[in-house]
């Protein structure tokens, strides 16, 4: 009888540590948000800067480079989910940038899953980066539910026809005289006549050539 209440018990440990382990929200530590840089960027009570994965919001005025459209908006949305709450972090393959900051996908203790709202609610694009793309195919999803909603970014879209050129395996679209345009090779190329089109299959404006709206 013992013997059997054992195993039983020891039967019901392991389930219960599979169920945990399975379960991020009751296995992962919350860290306490400081502060806000801006619409993907944050910094914990520990010191750690977050860069949000998969995401491009609006840059912020900084040095001598005005802000961009709604940047700070995507800031203030971005506030409202995150200062001063408990968030958890989930990684991909590669956990840190060129700058030192840690990559990861944001949760709120409700299970908001931050990068993803930041998306649907139109107020950054889709930023793929291989190899950390585990939710592109749910961030594409989202941001075209924004552009159809045309909400955040998306509104008052202003766009003219015109030729860009894509890379498909980067996932970047520049400016047909991009220096960047002319090295891409002709099975990756893709075509578009609106950045909007652009946009919505996914891919994201080439830093060099970005356009302002």
């Amino acid at each position: 009888m013992i013997k059997t209440l054992k195993t039983y018990y020891t039967i019901i440990g392991f389930l219960f540590l599979i169920l945990c382990v399975g379960n991020c929200a009751y296995c992962s530590e919350l860290y306490e948000v400081k502060w806000v840089n801006d619409g993907d960027t944050i910094v914990l009570k520990d010191g750690r800067k977050i860069r949000y994965i998969g995401i491009n919001a609006p840059e912020i005025e900084h040095q001598d480079n005005k802000a961009e459209p709604y940047a700070y908006k995507a800031k203030q949305f971005n506030k409202n989910l995150v200062y001063l709450n408990k968030v958890r972090l989930e990684f991909d393959d590669e956990k840190y940038d060129k700058y030192g900051r840690v990559l990861a996908y944001v949760y709120l203790s409700d299970g908001t899953f931050v990068n993803n709202e930041m998306i649907d609610k139109g107020f950054a694009f889709c930023l793929p980066i291989a190899p950390n793309l585990k939710f592109e195919k749910l961030f594409l999803k989202s941001q075209q539910n924004a552009m159809s909603l045309k909400t955040g970014i998306w509104q008052n879209w202003e766009d003219s026809n015109s030729e860009y050129v894509a890379n498909i395996k980067s996932k970047r679209f520049h400016k047909k005289k991009c220096r960047f345009a002319g090295k891409i090779s002709k099975r990756n190329i893709k075509y578009f006549n609106t950045k909007w089109d652009a946009f919505w299959e996914g891919f994201a404006p080439c830093k060099k050539c970005f356009m302002d709206r």
